[in-house]
């Protein structure tokens, strides 16, 4: 109880029974009803004055009839009543009937009960009438020596709020309170004593906690949280007792209390931004993160410590390795908040052992028997020491060898990271080249996973430059592809499994019939005479037996990895041919290559393979095979397959950097400052403003939104939703105001008739992922008056959202029926809560393939340009571009580029926009949207139909 606010009142909900009663009725209620029934009376009468009808006529039958009433639950609605009943009249004079009230809480607070008194008490804290309250002074000061401590601490408070409402009705009160410390023993009591006595008279509340300076760390929770609170405050003024609230919460960081520790942290960073205040602060974050155990906790306690760490940079770094603590968490986002954060604060001092943490943690998730659990840990740390290794070289060495131990991970992502990785790494280290590349044709055999096979080939034939090198590569694809021909081995193991069946057994062959469907739409049936060990069975077999990994995958039907294998033998043999002058070693590698090619392109078309190779890679390994035949002649194919694919990869690497760096600079804050600027001076402001303010405060502001001022007032008439028609008995309109994860409606109502429309109330509804909060409350409209009604509705996905409803009222005659007004839709616009976001083509690619909603919006637009219609379409969607600039630059008549946006609820929202131009200048293609849940694919597809209509002609 920190403030006052003199418009606070107690809500009492109302039972929605539909029509009120009369006057005459209440009254009757009131003067001959049970307690039950009176309490009900006594309800809705509170009810009633809350929403406009206060019923003055009622108030000396509840002094006559209810007030002598000893029913505590009535006597508690009867507090309510007289926060709310009009107690002046119409001159602003206080009317005789409250000296009546007057003497019955002067009665109460004076009750051998002590919880009447305590109630009592809680009731005349929220009186305001100075009339009021004087009679009742002298027994209120009573009740702060009373044996009780409910009273006592309830008798505390109400002299606050007398003090701070009529200070001249109690004086004597900072003197009072201070008295009341001295001879005080229970702890709340004197907790409420201390708030009190912060905000009526800070300089005597400083005084008395310099007089027990020394007993802090020993107090009550709450008193040491009300102490906090009151250095925080001090700390605004440059006082001479600084040094001291410095050491008292120093104190306090060791306190028992989480909740102490925690306050006491984020308080010392506003008294001092000495670099050892805010190592203490953040190693008192540590430890709460380490010991506490809600997850929650732990996130919001890693969000104080990462904007610690983010205000004052290296400041932090040494604590590291304190940070990764955290790791011990079983709660996956923890664990990422902490890597997050440790990443950031990693520096050539500490990286070492930062990595050799990492590695630690990654071997423990192959040790603690839960494989399969671990895959996500494992990818993030896998991740994390991509990331130390790329920033500092002296690691890469290290780290590189250990993670490709993890390239055959049956987890699928994990191994496509490790990948990566090292794709980076052998690209940034010319140095680590060799070591590399040695490695992985070691663990190549390993590999379960053609995307991870696709990776390690374009390595092998983009990095081994050596003679030997080549020929080591040549040796690990033999070992992978086994036996070639394919399709010749593969069918001497067919005859080999005939062979050895019981020839003693005459075959049997018996007929199957199928249904055909001929061309004329007719129906035919087709019988075939099978032997009885089925031709398929056998090659299932053969295919079911162990073998090479490339070749597994190869009869599997993925033959995108058998054509990266065929250009990855084409770059390793023009390279030979260049750097060995052995014309008869040269041909027979190109010789041995070859015959790999011809021998994935025939068993690609023969019986043995799962899929049939498809038209694009046999294209690919022939272009290969034609390559290698005009090997003499080939000097533009030397040039693409040489020089031409590295510097794309190298290009796409320089692009993402620089994409990290535009993005870290443009969150760091650079604080320029003008000449021209205002000085501030902070001993010339009551209130802090600049670095070190009040951290308390600047969460509260950022809670209640205050400090977004960024609507102003011609915004908010764009968002003004007209509900009724002009015409309507009762007009209606709305200011929709979306805020995160809330909806505001501000709903302006106009009775423009010359009746008194009574219980007019609006109902809302919703379609998609919205939900009401509270139905707003019932209300009385005199003739041609006006009433503004909030109702709050909560959003959960998003989804393009329907608000509807009607209005509904009651005439002035009491036989006139309710009347409705329907009112029109409120479409809540998507757009509010998708926010342009940045992912790796890996990220991109697994959320493409395990995303399952999709999408489909054909082009039709009067846009006649390529990239103008990108342009249009990401400024309408709020998705941002991830093909990099110089993929989409030069004139082409086509584009393809994917696109990327995140919602405010953590929804990732993906796009591929495939358009060309035509002969005629039109823009063809199609958008494919794909997400994880169907609301957010359907809603941005419409978007952008919408928009496409919308959009003018731009000329090319």
């Amino acid at each position: 109880m920190s403030t006052t606010d003199p418009l606070s009142y107690t809500v009492v909900a109302d039972d929605g029974r539909g029509e009120s009663p009369s006057t005459q009725e209440l009254r009757q209620a009131l003067e001959k009803g049970s307690d039950e029934v009176k309490l009900e009376t006594l309800r809705t009468i509170v009810v009633a004055t809350l929403n406009g009808n206060p019923q003055p006529n009622l108030l000396m039958p509840i002094i006559q009839y209810v007030l002598p009433n000893r029913n505590k639950q009535i006597k508690k609605m009867l507090a309510f009543y007289w926060e709310v009943c009009p107690k002046l009249d119409e001159n602003g004079k206080l009317k005789q009937e409250m000296i009546l009230v007057c003497n019955a809480i002067r009665n109460d607070l004076q009750h051998p009960n002590e919880y009447i008194r305590g109630g009592t008490l809680r009731a005349v804290q929220k009186i305001r009438e100075a009339e009021l309250l004087e009679p009742l002074v002298p027994t209120v000061r009573s009740c702060m020596d009373h044996r009780h401590a409910f009273v006592r601490k309830n008798a505390v408070f109400t002299v606050y709020s007398i003090y701070k409402l009529h200070e001249h009705l109690i004086p004597d009160a900072p003197e009072l309170l201070l008295t009341f410390l001295a001879a005080e023993s229970d702890p709340t009591c004197k907790r409420n004593a201390f708030v009190s006595l912060c905000n009526i008279a800070q300089p005597r509340a400083v005084e008395y906690l310099l007089s027990i300076y020394d007993t802090v760390p020993t107090l009550d929770e709450l008193f040491q949280l009300a102490v906090i609170d009151l250095v925080r405050r001090e700390a605004r003024t440059e006082g001479p007792n600084r040094a001291k609230w410095i050491r008292t919460i120093f104190e306090l960081l060791n306190a028992s209390s989480h909740t102490v520790k925690y306050e006491a942290a984020t308080s010392l960073t506003t008294l001092t931004q000495n670099p050892a205040a805010v190592k203490a602060a953040a190693s008192c974050f540590i430890e709460l993160c380490v010991k506490e155990s809600d997850n929650n906790v732990k996130l919001i306690v890693l969000d104080r410590i990462d904007g610690l760490r983010s205000k004052h940079e290296h400041v932090l770094d040494g604590l590291v390795m304190d940070v990764l603590r955290v790791l011990s968490s079983n709660d996956m986002e923890v664990k990422r908040k902490a890597l997050g954060i440790a990443l950031e604060m990693v520096s050539s001092r500490n990286v070492e052992d930062v990595v050799l943490l990492l590695k630690k943690q990654l071997s423990n998730t192959l040790e603690d028997g839960q494989y399969e659990k671990n895959l996500e840990y494992r990818q993030l740390l896998i991740q994390s020491i991509h990331s130390c290794a790329i920033k500092f070289s002296e690691v890469a060495a290290s780290v590189v060898h250990v993670l490709m131990e993890f390239i055959g991970d049956s987890g699928n992502s994990s191994a496509v990271d490790v990948i990566s990785f090292v794709r980076e790494v052998v690209e940034k280290f010319p140095s680590l080249r060799h070591s590399i590349t040695e490695k992985l044709l070691e663990t190549v055999g390993d590999v379960k996973s053609g995307k991870v096979f696709r990776g390690a080939l374009w390595i092998v034939g983009e990095y081994c430059t050596e003679v030997d090198d080549i020929k080591a590569a040549f040796q690990a694809i033999r070992k992978i592809i086994g036996e070639v021909p394919i399709l010749a081995s593969e069918q001497r193991l067919l005859d080999e499994i005939e062979v050895a069946e019981d020839t003693s057994k005459p075959v049997e062959h018996k007929p199957s019939s199928t249904t055909r469907v001929l061309a004329d739409g007719t129906y035919a049936t087709e019988t075939v005479y099978s032997s009885t060990v089925h031709e398929k069975e056998k090659i299932a077999k053969i295919r079911a037996a162990a073998k090479a990994p490339l070749r597994a995958l190869l009869l599997a039907g993925d033959f995108y990895t058998g054509s990266v294998l065929a250009s990855s033998m084409t770059k390793l043999v023009l390279r030979f041919h260049a750097i060995c002058t052995d014309a008869k070693a040269v041909n027979a590698l190109r010789a041995e290559a070859m015959l790999i090619m011809a021998s994935i392109v025939r068993v690609g078309q023969s019986k043995f393979v799962a899929v049939p190779i498809d038209e694009d890679s046999q294209e690919r390994i022939l272009n290969c095979v034609q390559t290698l035949a005009q090997l003499e002649d080939s000097k533009p194919a030397q040039e693409i397959f040489l020089e031409d694919t590295k510097a794309a990869y190298t290009k796409m690497v320089t692009t993402a950097e620089r994409k990290v760096a535009e993005k870290k600079a443009k969150e760091s804050k650079s604080v320029a400052i003008q000449a021209d600027d205002l000085i501030s001076f902070r001993q010339f402001t009551k209130k802090v403003t600049g670095g070190d303010a009040d951290e308390y405060e600047a969460d509260l502001v950022r809670a209640t939104g205050a400090a977004e001022v960024k609507d102003d007032f011609i915004s908010k008439l764009k968002r003004v939703v007209q509900l009724t028609g002009f015409s309507d008995p009762v007009y209606a309109e709305a200011y929709v105001n979306v805020h995160q994860f809330d909806i505001l409606l501000e709903v302006l109502i106009v009775n423009q008739t010359s009746e008194t429309l009574q219980n007019l109330s609006i109902e809302f509804a919703t379609l998609g992922d919205l939900k009401l909060v509270e139905r707003p409350a019932t209300h009385t409209l005199g003739p041609h008056a006006f009433h503004s009604i909030k109702a709050t509705i909560k959003v959960s996905s998003t989804e393009t959202g329907v608000i509807f409803g009607n209005i509904v009222y009651d005439g002035q005659g009491v036989s006139e029926v309710s009347s409705t007004v329907v009112l029109n839709d409120i479409h809540i616009d998507i757009m509010d809560y998708i926010k342009p976001a940045y992912c790796n083509e890996a990220q991109f690619r697994s959320m493409w393939t395990e995303f399952e909603w999709e999408n489909k919006v054909n082009v039709n637009t009067n846009i006649t340009d390529l990239r103008p219609y990108l342009e249009h379409i990401m400024k309408s969607t709020n998705m941002s571009c991830l093909t990099a600039d110089a993929a989409l630059s030069g004139d082409c008549s086509y584009l393809s580029a994917n696109l990327y946006a995140r919602s405010l609820f953590g929804e990732d929202a993906l796009a591929n926009l495939s358009i060309e131009k035509t002969d005629d200048g039109t823009v063809q293609g199609h958008v494919r949207i794909r997400s994880k849940t169907q609301g957010i694919a359907l809603s941005l597809g419409d978007k952008i139909t919408v928009s496409q209509k919308a959009a003018v002609n731009v000329p090319a």
